[in-house]
């Protein structure tokens, strides 16, 4: 701990905001706010903004009380929680999750790569698991190799859920069900649904629907490469805007997919964390034009 930060030992059971006010003699509720909209307290390790984080005895809650110089401002993610181990992350669509052959620089784990280096020339982030440049989401990035690890050797244990959004094209005959189908990839680098491919499950609900459009709910049973994006196109019901898997339009000019929950088990402190983020606006907004439209 430097000179800036100062570190408390939680006594007795409080929300955070409280806490930090009756300890830090002299701030603000406003300074105290700004603290934790700046990612300047942690609890137990982990980052805290949230004012009504509950405490209980024997918390450690650590202040910073000069705002740090690592921070980080792109258009195209935002960073919804970050600890010593992690890093949490919603990308938009249209930004890659890593490198490829035509493009190195505008990638997520480019700007977090980035973003760590600030705040200590050896930082490093390690890849965890990707979403394609056009679906938008939840992912997250390691902190170490030996979490990285961690995480992909116990991935299917250790992720308990992950849920997305989409707007798929027409209805689906049955309002919920579960999709099973063995996914292979050919040579052009297309999955496909094959009885001799890997073994790919996939839990739907219909949440909106007018007819011509349907917004769903989607649990991974397992995670396989554009999973979602081919088992509802093998029910007839491509995602829209996805032409490569046989969507026949585009009406948002994005693939409406989105990854919108994500519940996994902290590889350092073994609590299930559960982070949601809202259902696109475009998304929602598709359906209810349609409606008002017939």
């Amino acid at each position: 701990m430097n000179a800036s930060e100062r570190e408390f030992i939680v006594d007795a059971p409080a929300p955070l905001l409280s806490y930090l006010l009756a300890s830090l003699a002299g701030k603000s509720r406003s300074t105290v706010k700004s603290m934790l909209a700046s990612r300047q307290v942690s609890v137990n390790g982990n980052v805290a903004t949230r004012f009504d984080t509950p405490l209980q005895a024997g918390d450690r809650v650590r202040a910073n009380m000069k705002k740090g110089s690592a921070t980080l401002s792109y258009p195209d993610l935002e960073i919804v929680y970050e600890d010593e181990a992690l890093i949490v992350i919603n990308k938009h669509h249209g930004l890659l999750s890593v490198a490829t052959e035509r493009e190195r620089e505008r990638t997520a784990y480019r700007i977090l790569t980035d973003y760590a280096r600030r705040a200590g020339p050896g930082n490093r982030v390690f890849v965890l698991h990707r979403l394609d440049r056009e679906t938008s989401g939840l992912m997250m990035f390691a902190k170490s190799e030996e979490v990285q690890e961690t995480m992909q050797r116990e991935w299917d244990a250790m992720v308990t859920s992950r849920k997305y959004v989409a707007v798929v094209e027409g209805r689906p005959a049955r309002d919920s069900g579960v999709i099973t189908a063995g996914l292979l990839e050919n040579r052009a680098m297309k999955v496909y649904m094959s009885e001799e491919g890997r073994k790919a499950a996939t839990r739907y609900t219909t949440l909106k629907t007018n007819g011509e459009y349907t917004l769903l709910e989607l649990e991974l049973e397992t995670g396989r490469k554009n999973q979602i994006r081919v088992h509802a196109a093998g029910i007839g019901h491509p995602v829209a805007g996805d032409s490569k898997y046989g969507a026949r339009s585009n009406p948002i000019r994005r693939l409406a997919l989105h990854a919108r929950e994500l519940h996994f088990i902290h590889p350092l402190s073994r609590r299930e964390l559960h982070f949601q983020t809202d259902i696109p606006k475009r998304f929602s907004l598709l359906v209810k034009q349609r409606e008002r439209k017939k």
